[in-house]
C-alpha cells in the first residue's frame, strides 16, 4: 500500500539534503571531504542552484501574494508608507549583522574550519561565534526599540507633521525592530548549512516571513482599531518562527552550536576583521537605500509605497536566479581558495557570469516591456488603483535597466569576499554611492521643478544607473587582477543570446495590449494573456537559443 506521507517525507528530505555526486551518493556533511566528487561541477553547482532556486521561487512567489495583498488592503497609503519605514530599519541593519557584512566574514572562515580543522573545532568556533554575535544583536535590538522616534526621524524626516505617519512608524518600529534578532541568527544558522551544502534549508526559510504576513493581512487587520498594526505583530512573530525552524537541520549535521562569549576566539576575532570592511561596504549599499527614502519620504503619501512595489517585481528575478547563485558559489569559491585551486575560482566566476547573461538580459527586456501589464495583473484592484499602476510601473522600467547590474554585482562580489578581499568592493561601493545620490538629488528637484508626477521614478533610476557602474567596476577589477580568466565561447554566446532577446521582445510586442485594456478586462483574463505573453516570450527565447546550437553541455565546468 502507498504511504500516503511519502510525498512530503521526500520534500523536508531533500530540503535537508547536501549535494550529492553523480552517482546520487552524498558528499558529507560532516566535514569529512574524502568522499570522491565524480560529478561534474559545473552540474553539481547546477543542480544545487536549481534546490535553491526552486525554494527561492516558492518564497517569491508567496512574496508577490503578500505584496498583492498589501496592495489591496493597504495600497499607496500612509499606514503602508509607515509600515515600510518601519521595516526597512531592520531590514537595513540586517544587511551588516545577516546576510551582509556578517556572512561575508563568517562563511569563508567556515569554510577554512569545515577544511583545515577537526568537526571538533569547527563547532567550538561556531559557538564562540553564536554567543558573541548574539550578545552584541541583543544590545543593539535593545538600543533600536528604545531609540525609536529618532531612527524613524533620520530615516524618514519627511515623516515629521501633522499626518500621522510619524506616529503610527515609531509604533510600529517598536515591533518590528526585534526581528533583526531573530533574522540575524537565522542567517548565522544558515550561512552554518550553506557551508555543510544545506542550502535548501535557508532558501525555504523567507516561506514563513511571508506566509505569516499574509494571514496578518487578511485575517488579523480587520480586527484591531489600528490595522497596520498586524503587519508589525506578524514581522516579530515570523522572526522567531524563522530561528526556531532551522534548529533541527542543524542538529543533523551535529553543528548546533552551543554559545559562549568568546571575543578573544581566533576565528572569532579573524570574522570581526573581515567584518569591518564588509560593515562599510553594506553601509554604502544601504546609504544607497537611505537616500532614496529620505527623499521619497519628502515627496509625499505614497512614494515610498509606489518604490516598494516596483521593487518588488525587480527582486522577483534578481532573487530567482542572480542570489541562488551568489549564495550556491560563495561557499565553494571560498573553499576553492582555501585548497589554492585557483583555475576551478576563475572557472567559476566565469560559469556564474555565462549563466547570469543568459537569464538577465530577458528578464530585464521583460521588466521593461511589460511593466504595466505585470503591475495591473499583481497589484491592480481594492485600494489599488488606475493611476498607482502607472506610477508603479514607470519605477519598474528604470529598476529593470539596472537588472543586470543588481545581478552582476550579486555574483562578483562574492569572488572578492571569498579572497577575504572586503576592501575593494567598499571602494567601488563608495564610488557608485557616490553616482546614486548626485543623480537622486538631480533627478528629485529636476522632475519636480517640470511638475512630474513620476519622481520616485527618477531615484529608481539612479539607483540602476549606480549599480550598474558597481558591477562594471568589480569585473573590470576581477580581470585586471588576473583572477577572472574567461573560457572560450563568450563570443558567440553574447550573439546568440543578442539574436534570441531580439526574437523574444518582437513576440512581445505582437501580444501587447495597451493598458485601458489590462485595466478594463477581470482579474482572470489578465492573468490568462500575462501567462500567454510570458510563455510566449520565454519560449521563443530558449527556442531560438536551441536552434542557434546552445546545449546545457555549454555551461559544463570541472572541478580541479
Amino acid at each position: 500500500m502507498t504511504n500516503p506521507f511519502s510525498t512530503t517525507s521526500s520534500f523536508w528530505a531533500k530540503l535537508g539534503a547536501g549535494m550529492t555526486t553523480e552517482n546520487g551518493t552524498d558528499i558529507p556533511a560532516d566535514g569529512d571531504t574524502a568522499a570522491p566528487e565524480k560529478a561534474s561541477f559545473g552540474r553539481k553547482l547546477i543542480q544545487t542552484t536549481s534546490v535553491v532556486s526552486g525554494m527561492t521561487l516558492l518564497s517569491r512567489i508567496l512574496g508577490l501574494v503578500r505584496d498583492a495583498v498589501f496592495a489591496r488592503y493597504f495600497s499607496t497609503s500612509l499606514i503602508m508608507d509607515a509600515f515600510l519605514v518601519a521595516n526597512r530599519i531592520p531590514n537595513m541593519l540586517r544587511r551588516f549583522f545577516a546576510e551582509g557584512a556578517f556572512s561575508q566574514g563568517f562563511v569563508p572562515v567556515m569554510a577554512r574550519y569545515r577544511e583545515q580543522h577537526s568537526h571538533d573545532e569547527a563547532r567550538e568556533f561556531v559557538g564562540a561565534i553564536a554567543g558573541t554575535f548574539g550578545i552584541i544583536l541583543f544590545l543593539v535590538t535593545l538600543v533600536g526599540v528604545i531609540a525609536a522616534p529618532v531612527l524613524v526621524a533620520i530615516v524618514a524626516p519627511g515623516f515629521i507633521g501633522d499626518d500621522g505617519r510619524f506616529e503610527i512608524a515609531t509604533m510600529m518600529l517598536r515591533f518590528t525592530f526585534p526581528y533583526l534578532f531573530f533574522v540575524s541568527l537565522t542567517a548565522f544558522a544558515g550561512g552554518i548549512l550553506n557551508t555543510y551544502g544545506r542550502f535548501g534549508v535557508p532558501a525555504f526559510t523567507p516561506v514563513i516571513l511571508n506566509v505569516v504576513l499574509i494571514a496578518a493581512a487578511v485575517w488579523l487587520s480587520p480586527l484591531l482599531d489600528e490595522p497596520g498594526m498586524a503587519l508589525a505583530y506578524a514581522v516579530f512573530v515570523a522572526g522567531v518562527l524563522q530561528l526556531l525552524f532551522q534548529i533541527p537541520f542543524l542538529l543533523h549535521i551535529r553543528v548546533l552550536p552551543r554559545p559562549k562569549w568568546a571575543i578573544a576566539h581566533q576565528g572569532v576575532r579573524r570574522v570581526m576583521k573581515l567584518m569591518l570592511p564588509a560593515i562599510f561596504g553594506s553601509s554604502v549599499a544601504q546609504i544607497n537605500v537611505l537616500v532614496g527614502g529620505i527623499i521619497a519620504s519628502m515627496l509625499g503619501v505614497g512614494k515610498i509605497s509606489l518604490l516598494y512595489y516596483s521593487d518588488r517585481l525587480m527582486e522577483f528575478p534578481l532573487g530567482m536566479f542572480s542570489i541562488a547563485i551568489a549564495t550556491v558559489t560563495l561557499p565553494y569559491l571560498s573553499r576553492q581558495y582555501a585548497n589554492e585551486s585557483l583555475e576551478a575560482f576563475s572557472a567559476t566566476i566565469d560559469w556564474s557570469m555565462k549563466l547570469v547573461l543568459l537569464i538577465a538580459v530577458p528578464a530585464a527586456i521583460g521588466l521593461i516591456f511589460m511593466a504595466e501589464p505585470l503591475v495591473a495583473t499583481i497589484f491592480y484592484g481594492g485600494a489599488f488603483t488606475d493611476d498607482d499602476v502607472r506610477m508603479t510601473a514607470l519605477a519598474l522600467q528604470a529598476f529593470g535597466i539596472g537588472l543586470i547590474g543588481f545581478s552582476y554585482v550579486k555574483i562578483l562580489a562574492p569572488a572578492y569576499f571569498a579572497r577575504e578581499d572586503t576592501r575593494t568592493p567598499v571602494r567601488i561601493g563608495l564610488i557608485a554611492l557616490a553616482v546614486n545620490f548626485v543623480l537622486s538629488v538631480s533627478l528629485a528637484w529636476y522632475l519636480t521643478s517640470i511638475g512630474f508626477a513620476g519622481t520616485h521614478a527618477g531615484l529608481a533610476l539612479a539607483i540602476s544607473v549606480a549599480a550598474l557602474l558597481n558591477a562594471w567596476l568589480l569585473y573590470r577589477g576581477l580581470r585586471r587582477d588576473g583572477v577572472l580568466v574567461h573560457s572560450a565561447g563568450w563570443k558567440k554566446l553574447l550573439l546568440q543570446v543578442t539574436v534570441a532577446n531580439l526574437v523574444m521582445w518582437e513576440i512581445l510586442y505582437l501580444l501587447s495590449r495597451p493598458l485601458y485594456w489590462w485595466l478594463g478586462v477581470d482579474a482572470m483574463e489578465r492573468i490568462g494573456w500575462l501567462a500567454l505573453c510570458v510563455g510566449a516570450g520565454a519560449a521563443s527565447y530558449f527556442l531560438v537559443l536551441f536552434s542557434l546550437g546552445l546545449r546545457p553541455a555549454n555551461f559544463t565546468i570541472r572541478s580541479t
